[in-house]
Parts: C-alpha cells; structure tokens; sequence
C-alpha cells in the first residue's frame, strides 16, 4: 500500500494524473482513509483499468529487467517411471528462449523470486521461481518430448 505520491513515481507520470484516474475510479484496490488514498501494489505497481476510449496509454511501459527463467514443478509427472523403473524428472527450467528443459536439480545463481499466483498461473503452474540469472543444470537434461516418451502408464 502507497500513497499518491509514491504510485506517481512508480507509475511515472503525475500526482495530478493519478489522482485524475482515482477520481474516475480506474485505480484497483484503491480506497480512501480520510482524506489521503491508499493504493496497493500488484507485482510493484498500482493497477490501472484501461479505458474503453482515447488513445493507449504509453506511460505504463517501464523498461523491464532482462527477461526471465521461469522455474516450476510439473505435478502431472509426480510418480511417473520410465521402463527402467526410474521416476523421470519433474523440475521444468522454461528459458529466456521459451524452451523447456526438464531436470532432477536445479541450483539457481544469484537473486530469485518465489511467486504464487492462483489467478493467472504460468504454463499451467499456481507457483513458480523467477530468476535473471542463467540456472545451472545437474546431471543430464531433457526435454518434454523426451520425458513423455519415458513415461510409462
């Protein structure tokens, strides 16, 4: 939760304009206490609702870190073997390429984030790890097709 001052700088632009869009109630989740707004942050910004007329606002687009590596469990594998009668890998690593690999261990370099989104999930995942960093791989790698011809039923 911020103030209008702090979501201007996030957002920006102008107190002047947020307050302009609190007034028109384009601003999820804001509500006031007295006289001051309270705005709360979705994924470090405030939330604007588009409006129907008008050009497309420009102002929303921030420059945006690198792109990420998005990691999560494939719980439709969970106790799935292959004909050796080993469990195939369940750790997806979906990378800055948008190619899936699959794996046993993954140790992830430098910063993350967990995230857990019920709403909007990711690939089908509820909960995944962000990073910028490239995550380093242990033992062997596959990828899906290669795990689902593992698979026995």
């Amino acid at each position: 939760m911020v103030s209008t001052g702090e979501a201007a700088k996030l957002l920006g632009f102008s107190e002047r304009r947020l307050r302009y869009l609190l007034a028109q109630n384009r601003v999820r989740g804001a509500f006031k206490v007295g006289r001051f707004w309270v705005i709360p942050l979705v994924d470090g910004l405030p939330e604007i609702r588009e409006c129907k007329r008008g050009p497309k606002p420009t102002w929303n687009q921030l420059k945006r870190k690198a792109a990420m590596n998005h990691i999560h469990i494939n719980s439709r594998l969970f106790g799935k073997k292959d004909g050796d009668g080993k469990y195939v890998p369940v750790i997806t690593v979906k990378g800055k390429g948008g190619k899936n690999i699959y794996c046993d261990r993954v140790v992830i370099p430098g910063s993350c984030t967990v995230v857990y989104n019920y709403d909007n999930d990711y690939a089908g995942a509820k909960s995944w790890i962000e990073t910028s960093e490239e995550p380093i791989f242990m033992g062997k790698t596959y990828t899906y097709a290669e795990v689902m011809s593992q698979v026995v039923n």
